[in-house]
């Protein structure tokens, strides 16, 4: 005999088995977060194909070329479940719980598999096998129509009055096996203010199969009829029962066998005796709601009550006459229905590296909030960063802004000093003055005698302009604002075929900067010369300079300067991305 406190017991210590395993997932989520941007908190990564079946491919492909905004719906994984719970009728004759019965009763079993065809639907196939058993309280005596009871004891009948008649106490003990196709709709994950949920709340209902035999216990062990009366310490003259219907049912059962030897009241063309073992078959709808407690990405725990209404059925406890005695009796019109509140435990099968969860699981918002958030597949324009004047360096930036066209800047915007003597090279006459030669003049020339062809400003190299291009830490990935720079670039020196370009890394603290400096300007030579198709000889290739370590300069060469175009790294070892 199965106790009400046993079970309730049982469900709240499940439940509390939940927290550990939801506290563990969500640390694990939280460690992803801070390592990779691809999850950020995702249930499953969108652009990984493993999870895609190869007769959805090409709308995935289509989707990762950006030629359709959906992605293909991911395999996801079957669940299998078993269970048990509370199996009882309601009828004409109350029901017993298990807790209540003799002999076991009142209990259910199932076993079922589900599979979900998308985020809301899911089908599921599941068998449950189940004992009712029911007894009533209040005596009958007008029972001359039901075939289990007026074999064996007397009826009342309106024509006779005087002639006496027994009481019963109906009750029956109903064996049913039960197979049903179930469309389930989830109503909870779909979710606008979190990932997903740790429970799930979902609705069905279901067309099956109910097959059952209903059986009375009508006689004693010497098949005699019952003295219900002597049963309860009452004589027959007494009308009413003057003690509490727990009382009554408890005095009824310690005294009858429960055996259920009679076969209750049915319909007998509804039988089926090669197949179901004599058992009545009946077409079943049924309905109900359920709660799904998420254990683990494999494990769930669930709580769910069934109503079933087997078709124009009422003799699922053997009676359906009302207790009329002025007359005959008459059919309830009542039909009897069975209620089936479980507890389950449920395991997703799968392999995790090619299937996801099953999809009432998954919220189908997680991948849209992710890429607004951290977009790795969405399609961004290039971003446009003023740049008043021109010279390669944005505003932002610009320290020195409305430099004249084609003077050569710094990094900072300002015009090139090369031999930082104070006079900018655009108006320097003498472009390489000596230290020891300064302080100069106004044109740029110093104090020790003026070498040949002193004096005159050398000639630019066409429209080359200089700028700089910065990095990210720790990257020498050339983002996409500092691609639209080196565009204009290769624009003039395309304009200029015979200038050269210095590309000068900046960087020098340590040997990891010295590597990083030479990885950010081989990468932008390397750039040029694969994407615009510059030749890498007309490059001066500089690195470890002192300056911004995250930045790298590049300006036109100045005439008859010279410089190799490919250099050995200094400690490849180091190399980063």
């Amino acid at each position: 005999m199965v106790n009400k406190k046993y079970l309730l017991l049982a469900g709240v210590c499940s439940l509390l088995a939940t927290q550990p395993v939801f506290a563990q997932e969500g640390s694990q989520t939280a460690k992803w977060s801070g390592r990779d941007m691809t999850y950020r908190g995702q249930s499953y990564d969108v652009l990984d194909t493993n999870y895609v079946p190869g007769f959805r491919m090409k709308q995935h492909r289509k989707f990762l070329n950006h030629q359709y905004a959906f992605p293909a719906r991911p395999r996801n994984m079957w669940e299998i479940g078993f269970g048990a719970g509370l199996y009882n009728v309601s009828s004409d004759v109350p029901t017993l719980m298990a807790w209540q019965t003799k002999g076991g009763g009142g209990l259910g079993y199932h076993l079922h598999v589900r599979k979900a065809w998308g985020y809301v639907l899911s089908t599921r196939l599941q068998y449950i096998y189940g004992v009712a058993k029911g007894l009533q309280w209040q005596e009958s005596r007008n029972y001359r129509y039901n075939s289990a009871w007026k074999d064996y004891y007397q009826a009342a009948v309106f024509e006779n009055l005087n002639q006496p008649s027994d009481p019963v106490f109906y009750n029956y003990r109903m064996e049913a096996h039960q197979l049903n196709l179930d469309m389930i709709a989830s109503l909870n994950n779909i979710k606008f203010h979190k990932a997903r949920t740790a429970i799930s709340a979902y609705a069905f209902i279901g067309l099956g199969a109910f097959a059952y035999n209903t059986r009375v216990d009508a006689l004693n062990a010497s098949s005699q009829k019952y003295n219900f009366h002597q049963i309860l310490g009452i004589s027959n003259a007494q009308t009413q029962i003057h003690e509490n219907r727990r009382d009554i049912q408890k005095k009824l059962q310690e005294s009858m066998d429960g055996t259920y030897e009679t076969d209750a009241e049915n319909e007998r063309d509804r039988r089926r005796p090669e197949v179901f073992n004599n058992k009545t078959l009946q077409f079943a709808p049924s309905a109900g709601i359920g709660f799904q407690f998420r254990l683990s990405q494999r494990i769930n725990l669930s709580i769910e009550d069934r109503v079933t209404m087997p078709w124009d059925e009422d003799l699922l406890d053997g009676q359906r006459w009302s207790e009329q005695v002025f007359g005959s009796p008459v059919q309830t019109n009542q039909n009897d229905f069975v209620n089936y509140l479980n507890l389950g435990l449920n395991f997703n099968l799968g392999n995790k590296r090619k299937s996801i969860e099953p999809l009432y699981w998954i919220n189908p918002l997680d991948h849209a909030y992710n890429e607004l958030s951290y977009p790795r597949h969405m399609q961004l324009p290039d971003p446009i960063l003023p740049d008043s004047d021109g010279d390669g360096i944005t505003d932002q930036f610009d320290k020195c802004p409305g430099t004249p066209a084609g003077v050569a800047v710094d990094s900072h915007g300002c015009p090139l000093d090369t031999d930082g003597d104070g006079v900018p090279d655009d108006r320097d006459k003498q472009l390489i003055t000596p230290t020891e030669c300064q302080p100069v003049d106004a044109d740029g020339v110093g104090k020790c005698p003026c070498p040949e062809g002193c004096g005159t400003v050398a000639p630019s190299c066409g429209s080359i302009g200089a700028g700089s291009v910065t990095f990210d830490n720790n990257a020498s990935k050339i983002r996409p604002a500092a691609q639209a720079q080196l565009a204009t670039l290769a624009a003039q020196m395309q304009a200029n075929p015979t200038c050269k370009v210095v590309i000068t890394g900046a960087g020098n603290g340590s040997k990891i900067q010295q590597q990083r400096s030479w990885d950010r300007v081989n990468a932008i030579i390397e750039y040029m010369s694969e994407k615009h198709g510059i030749d890498r000889n007309r490059f001066i290739f500089q690195y470890g300079q002192a300056g911004d370590a995250n930045g790298v300069m590049y300006r036109s060469a100045m005439p008859g300067e010279e410089g190799p175009a490919n250099v050995a790294p200094p400690f490849p070892n180091l190399r980063r991305d």
